[in-house]
């Protein structure tokens, strides 16, 4: 899985998609938490999107994963020049060229970082521990603003049903316009940004449980709401909307047409048709004893009757006022049924 998400993100990326490549990494970075390629591939994407202190955040990663990868010192050079950084980004671009030291693109960064430290009062400055110092105050001061912005994001409740065929994703966001929305479907990925009116966006990335099919998937914008379906590429039941490492067992749901939604509990599942099976077989066994045997009795003939014999049963019964039951639609289909009351009884008829 992370080796397809990594494959879609280096597309998105090349077609200039930057941001649904930090999405593809994100995610395949959290099927593979430990893959360096994945956080300084992400970096080089941060670093278009010109977010720096995350670029920077990723290199190091990278760096810490793989401490002879040279395109993770490459990037957290760039990311450090742009950041106006050069003492941080010539000591991580000169570790670089020493392990592809035919990569021109070393010494011309090294160059420029050379000469922006030149034209500053302290010249002679060389990189060294307190140059980390100022990075890490950098990046930290940085994460901490990228943490203050996330937690002032708008934040809307969501929720989900499934049927065997979709699941329903309900976002509830009031009064937002429809150009405001932009929902991206992956094959196992969801992306909702919602800009909001007067400031800030919300935004909904995630690995999804089970796959989709994207080029079946919709969504609707409503007043009170924005309503995201998603076509499953498997009638299975999804014990969740996201995906987690401990993701129970596949379980195929029935795709008769009768299959009710099925909703998220904590509940353990029970087996329906077990249960339905046990009730039909103790109603059949049960002793029954009068009128509660004869309605029995009724309702068993009926049941299995045709569609003549019910048609006799249901018009002998309402004509006769309840004193006969006749099977025989030949019988009774032509004429008026009359009552016939038990012996020793007299049939009366009631006026309102």
């Amino acid at each position: 899985m992370a080796r397809l998400l990594e494959k879609k993100a280096k597309e998105a990326f090349i077609d200039d998609d930057f941001i649904l490549a930090v999405n593809l990494y994100s995610q395949a970075i959290y099927s593979d938490p430990n893959n360096a390629d994945l956080f300084a591939d992400r970096a080089q994407a941060y670093i278009k999107l010109d977010n720096l202190p995350e670029a920077v955040s990723d290199a190091n990663k990278a760096i810490e994963l793989n401490p002879s990868m040279a395109k993770a010192y490459l990037r957290k050079g760039i990311a450090c020049v742009k950041l106006e950084e050069y003492h941080t980004a010539k000591a991580a671009l000169e570790i670089g060229s020493s392990l592809a030291q035919n990569d021109s693109r070393f010494t011309k960064l090294i160059k420029e970082c050379d000469d922006h430290v030149a034209d500053e009062p302290n010249g002679s400055y060389s990189c060294n521990r307190t140059a980390e110092t100022k990075e890490e105050v950098t990046r930290h001061s940085s994460v901490s603003q990228t943490n203050e912005a996330i937690s002032n994001r708008p934040k809307y409740r969501h929720e989900y049903y499934q049927k065997p065929e979709e699941v329903v994703m309900t976002i509830f966001a009031k009064g937002i316009p429809a150009k405001n929305v932009v929902v991206e479907f992956g094959e196992q990925i969801l992306s909702v940004t919602i800009a909001v009116p007067g400031g800030g966006d919300y935004q909904y990335q995630s690995r999804l449980f089970g796959k989709i099919i994207p080029d079946k998937c919709r969504y609707e914008v409503l007043s009170t709401k924005v309503e995201i379906r998603l076509a499953k590429a498997e009638a299975i039941d999804w014990r969740s909307l996201e995906y987690s490492n401990d993701t129970p067992p596949k379980v195929i749901m029935s795709t008769n047409g009768s299959q009710r939604p099925v909703y998220p509990s904590s509940k353990p599942t029970r087996d329906w048709d077990k249960l339905e099976a046990q009730v039909k077989k103790e109603e059949k066994e049960e002793k029954l004893d009068g009128d509660a045997a004869l309605n029995k009795l009724f309702r068993d003939i009926y049941q299995n009757a045709d569609e003549d014999m019910r048609r006799a049963m249901s018009k002998s019964f309402v004509e006769s006022n309840g004193t006969v039951l006749s099977t025989d639609w030949k019988e009774v289909g032509s004429k008026k049924v009359e009552g016939s009351p038990p012996d020793g009884m007299e049939l009366k008829k009631w006026e309102h």
